[in-house]
């Protein structure tokens, strides 16, 4: 299997398949492919589709099989960065919501929830996240571009929100609130704030796009009533 990534701000994956080899999407991710790859839908057990509706992916979904040698490929759903993360049993990873994109060799998914449930509930984007794990290559969506940090064991990285794109499955997250009554009300950084606490890889987002819905609501024009 080889693949490449294309489009700059506005990316999309070929990946290159060989007789026999294949790939895993979201049911609708396809964006083209040659005549010679078949489709298969899974939609898996009812734990695995109350899983994806948590995390918000799509209840089911498609592999792709190359008959012969041939190409595939998948775009992505907003502006934004492409990754290529390897999975390993040692070594997996979670990602935000929505940002699985596709996935080749044998990784399977779950739900990952913060430690902190109660606070978690109120604090928005980072509290339902999914897990991958198993042995192949996870193809991640990414909001705007991507800034990365190694933290070492115990060292923390402070996180607004919605900006933490994927992590190591050996880091650690809670969602704390912003203290100080002042802070809350004139710092224009919400009520929470994502604590990452390392060994591992940590992503991060410029453009996360709940952020960007908010912003074009706030200067769209409001829609005039019939």
């Amino acid at each position: 299997m080889n693949y490449e990534i294309k489009g700059g701000t506005l990316p999309y994956l070929v990946v290159k398949l060989e007789a026999g080899e294949r790939v895993s999407c979201e049911a609708g991710a396809m964006s083209w492919m040659d005549p010679n790859i078949t489709m298969e839908t899974e939609g898996g057990g009812v734990g695995k589709v109350v899983g994806r509706l948590f995390t918000g992916e799509n209840l089911f979904l498609n592999h792709y099989t190359a008959q012969s040698a041939g190409e595939i490929a998948f775009a992505t759903t907003f502006p934004g960065t492409i990754l290529a993360v390897r999975v390993t049993p040692e070594k997996p990873i979670v990602i935000q919501k929505g940002a699985f994109l596709a996935t080749v060799g044998n990784v399977d998914s779950k739900v990952f929830f913060q430690k902190k449930i109660g606070v978690g509930f109120f604090g928005g984007e980072g509290f339902i996240m999914t897990q991958l794990f198993g042995d192949g290559v996870a193809f991640i969506e990414i909001d705007g571009a991507t800034e990365e940090f190694e933290l070492a064991a115990g060292q923390q990285k402070i996180v607004d929100t919605g900006y933490l794109a994927m992590m190591d499955g050996t880091c650690s997250i809670d969602i704390v609130t912003v203290k100080g009554v002042k802070n809350v009300l004139l710092g224009g950084e919400g009520l929470f704030n994502t604590v990452i606490t390392g060994p591992g890889r940590v992503v991060l987002q410029t453009m996360p796009k709940a952020k960007v819905i908010t912003e074009i609501r706030t200067v769209a024009p409001a829609s005039s009533a019939n």
